[in-house]
Order: C-alpha cells, then structure tokens, then sequence
C-alpha cells in the first residue's frame, strides 16, 4: 500500500465529535446510460413517461447545472469512483488497453466503509476486468453483481453476469430464449440489498444499461433492446423509437421499485437518494436523440465536449432532510461526489481531489464553488478534445492545436456562438486552466501532445 492510499484511509478513519457530525444517511446512487436530460418530464419531457423519476424531483432536489464525468461510459465511470475529474483520474478512455482501477486508487466505496457503511455494487461496472486489480471487490465493495466489462454490458440477454468472483450463467438465455433481461435482474438484486441491509449504513451504487443501444441484434429497431415496447406500442413512431421510450419508462418503473422498497423498511427519511446520468444521449445507432428532444436543446451528443455531450441531470431526495421540490443552479460533477459522500458520512475531506462537497446545497447551507471544470475525451484516440467551465464561461478545443471555442453559457446556453475572438483576456485564462488540469499518463500516451 502507497504512502498516499494509506494516508487517505487514515485520514478517513480519524475521529470527528459526534456534535460535529450530521445525521448519516444510507446512499442509494441510481445511474442511468446515455440518458439525456431532455428525457425526463422534470427536465421539460413531454411524450416520455418519467411519473416516478418525476415524483422524485418533486420530493427533494433538481439540478440544473449538473455534470457527468466523461462524455462516455467508463471515464465517466471513473471520474465518479475516484474523485478525479478527467485530467487526474486513472481510467480515462471507453478503449481500455488494459488500464483499470489500482491498487492506489481510493474510491467512494473504500471512504464509506471507513464510516462502517456495507458497500454494494449492481450492473455496469467498466472500471476493472475479471483478474485485475480493477474489479468492484477489489475497490472497496462488499459486493458486486453485473457486467464488469463495458462492451459485455450492450447485451441486455447476455449468457452469463458476475457475482463477486464468481460466473453466473443465465440459463434462461441459452439459444433463441430471450428470458432474462439485465436490468430487471439489476432491480431484483438491488430490492435484495436494501431489504438485507435495512438495519444497517449501506451505500448502494446501482449502474443501469438503460437505455443504452445493444449489439447484439444490432439492426433496426433491435438497437434499443426491451422486452415490450408498451405502453408506447399505438404510438405513430419508429419501431426504435418505441423501443427507445419503452427502455426510459422502464428505467422510471424500476426507480418506483426502489422507492417503494425504501418506503417498506422505513428508510425514507434516512436515505439519500440520487439519479443522474453517465453522459448525453447518444447518437451512434438508429435511433435519433432529437425524436424526443434527449438533449433538452443543447448542442452536442455523446462523445461530444458541447454541453449535449457532457450535462446530465441530477437528482438528489433526502426525506425531511432535502427541501421538496427545490432547485439547484449549483455548478458539479461526477468527481464532487466523493466528498459530498464523505461529509455526509462524517468523514474528513479526502486528500487528494478535484471534487467540493454539494452537501450544503442539498442541505440549505453555505456552498464553496468550483473555479473550473475540467472534460476531456480521446486519450486513446485519433483526437483529443478538451473543455473547461469557469463560471458563465465554457471554453472547447476541438482537437490539438485548434483553436479555442468560446460560449458564454449565461448568454448562449445553447453555444451558437463562439465570441473567443471578442473576449482574448478570458481566453487567455481558460487556457491556462486547460494547461493545468491535464496530467499526462503513461497508459494513454496521447501523442499529439507529447512534449508539452
């Protein structure tokens, strides 16, 4: 064990005065994939059916300036895990080239159980493959179910899932039977979990693949994979599209499953609850993210550094703790909720991140700001992007050597215009942010910026 993870552990365990210390609540972390914001009624959705995501907006927290990760699936991921954003954190890139979490890498789940809470990890995991270091038991959860390879988990009747070590066939997929579908054993677990730990601190970290495209069949409309289409299956649309608004309000049915299971253990009131999204909708199979408006007008889509690419929605509820139906303009992260989880916890801030703790925000206090954030996408790729927000201003750089893009997001929320060209001095500054928060790492040599 480094220097680093043992100090950071110590550091988690020191003793804080119980006068000092909140109430703490159990955590139940929901993330959808390729879930846009647009697609939710609370966000402004008009034709996709989101009742119990919408319920859950209306009794607690709705932000409005929230941030995934990574615009794709396994940084994204990473970011959460670890307290990094993209600059910082180890996995950084959906093409692996065998770069998974570390023995060095301290994520929520390892700062939690420090607290003595039972950790539990369900569906989509990509931060680790079966013989690595990076795996969900290895990185501080007490229990994992799911895919832990990303590209595995585009099956949604896949032969097998892991528990803990161990292969689980599902024998109701063999051949042509599609019985099993992932999500719905995800739920299943996840009702097990909370009702097994129900008397104890859990954090609970329950990774959907909904509404993520399948591979397998890839052709139009078995891109979006479901078992029905209902209730959508009058409507005048695309079969995909159909597809697509079946996966969605599936997903909400499964939260209404959670909620209700929370509700039967009484654990209302001693649960943070929080939804959100690992990136902007996408656009890389058949169906079409504007059908619905998934990006709830913004410009850009998965893989992009536009706000499309990279704002997610987010959602926090805490029974009598959170104000019902409020809203948050606070400007966060993926990375932010490693020590939003550790103050809750009663723990010290940890040592080394990038995130500021949201829990005043979600508890009617003082909060402290970011100066930046900072997204970057392509370490494994033929372009390497970057983008950074500071304020009003958000700066993109479409490639090594572009030049720098500018949108005032206060202004032009929708970023049509670029006004880099009137504005040098802030240029000048979001580029220095850029030039500081990139890290370079020997697993993803980038080499269009080798030398810098």
């Amino acid at each position: 064990m480094s220097w680093t993870r043992r100090a950071f552990l110590a550091s988690c365990a020191a003793p804080v005065l119980a006068a000092q210390r909140p109430p703490r609540p159990n955590i139940l972390f929901i993330l959808a994939d390729d879930l846009g914001l647009g697609d939710l009624g609370c966000y402004g959705q008009r034709r996709l059916q989101t009742p119990n995501i919408d319920k859950l907006a209306s009794q607690g927290m709705r932000f409005t300036q929230a941030y995934a990760g990574a615009t794709v699936c396994a940084p994204s991921r990473s970011c959460l895990m670890t307290g990094l954003h993209g600059g910082h954190t180890r996995v950084r890139d959906n093409i692996p080239h065998g770069v998974f979490l570390e023995p060095d890498d301290v994520t929520v789940a390892e700062a939690l159980k420090q607290a003595g809470y039972h950790t539990g990890a369900i569906g989509k995991w990509s931060l680790g493959n079966p013989g690595s270091w990076g795996v969900a038991t290895y990185q501080g959860f007490d229990h994992f179910y799911g895919h832990l390879n990303q590209d595995q988990a585009h099956f949604y009747y896949p032969d097998y899932l892991w528990e803990d070590d161990t292969v689980v066939l599902l024998t109701g997929n063999r051949g042509e039977a599609k019985q099993e579908y992932t999500s719905d054993l995800f739920t299943a677990k996840a009702l097990d979990f909370i009702g097994e730990n129900a008397q104890r601190p859990f954090f609970l970290y329950l990774a959907y693949t909904l509404p993520h495209w399948s591979d397998y069949p890839s052709e139009d409309p078995d891109s979006q994979i479901v078992p029905t289409d209902e209730p959508y299956s009058d409507e005048p649309w695309p079969q995909v599209e159909r597809n697509y608004a079946a996966m969605v309000t599936r997903l909400d049915r499964h939260v209404g499953a959670l909620m209700d299971e929370l509700s039967r253990h009484g654990l209302d009131s001693n649960t943070l609850v929080i939804f959100t999204s690992d990136n902007g909708p996408s656009r890389e199979r058949s169906h079409d993210p504007d059908f619905f408006a998934s990006g709830g007008g913004l410009r850009g889509y998965k893989r992009d550094m536009y706000e499309g690419g990279i704002r997610a929605p987010l959602i926090a509820r805490w029974t009598g703790r959170i104000e019902p139906g409020s809203t948050s303009d606070h400007v966060c992260a993926f990375w932010d909720f490693l020590p939003t989880a550790s103050e809750l916890a009663g723990l010290p801030a940890p040592k080394r991140t990038d995130g500021i703790s949201y829990a005043p925000t979600l508890l009617g206090g003082e909060q402290r700001e970011h100066e930046y954030l900072y997204f970057d996408y392509g370490h494994a790729r033929n372009k390497f992007s970057q983008a950074v927000r500071a304020g009003r201003w958000k700066g993109i750089r479409n490639g090594v050597g572009a030049a720098l893009e500018l949108y005032d997001l206060q202004a032009d929320p929708s970023e049509e215009r670029d006004v880099a060209a009137a504005h040098s001095d802030v240029v000048k500054r979001l580029e220095g942010y850029l030039a500081e928060a990139y890290e370079p790492s020997p697993q993803y040599p980038v080499k269009q910026l080798s030398g810098r």
